[in-house]
């Protein structure tokens, strides 16, 4: 094992890098697709602007935002590893807010499965308020990784 963590430390920076920009297209797609949503509630099922928000979302969701989450969750706990970082306070916090955030994504999973069969289970308020979640998710998970306030 401890052959394969020095053969990947020698290549953190780029998965460094890798990991970072994966974490960048994940946010950007969890911040702005539950604002489609917010756009999409407000539409009549099967209009034409609700077919176009279908795709919309879709793309975002399937090009996007899954490949981004895998990335994510592969790159980080090898990172963790190859650091050390697995041993940590300020991580074991970062990743059970990371848990937190898999959980909105799972939930905007469910709500685009919503929309895809026409379904408005709620309205465009709600829709505001999940948007929030992970903007402060991702501003508490910056403030661990860059502060490391309990050890590091």
């Amino acid at each position: 094992m401890d052959e394969l963590r020095n053969f990947l430390a020698d290549y953190m920076d780029g998965l460094l890098a890798a990991h970072i920009i994966a974490v960048i297209a994940f946010m950007a797609g969890m911040l702005y697709l539950p604002r489609l949503y917010v756009y999409h509630a407000g539409t009549a099922p099967g209009s034409e602007a609700s077919e176009t928000f279908k795709v919309m979302e879709t793309k975002l969701l399937k090009a996007i935002i899954n490949p981004a989450f895998i990335a994510v969750w592969i790159l980080g706990p090898v990172l963790a590893w190859i650091t050390g970082a697995y041993l940590d306070t300020w991580l074991h916090i970062k990743f059970a807010l990371v848990i937190i955030l898999s959980g909105m994504h799972g939930l905007n999973v469910r709500l685009w499965r919503g929309f895809q069969a026409d379904r408005r289970e709620h309205d465009a308020r709600y829709y505001r308020i999940i948007n929030e979640v992970p903007a402060v998710l991702m501003v508490l998970i910056v403030l661990l990784v860059v502060l490391k306030p309990f050890g590091g």
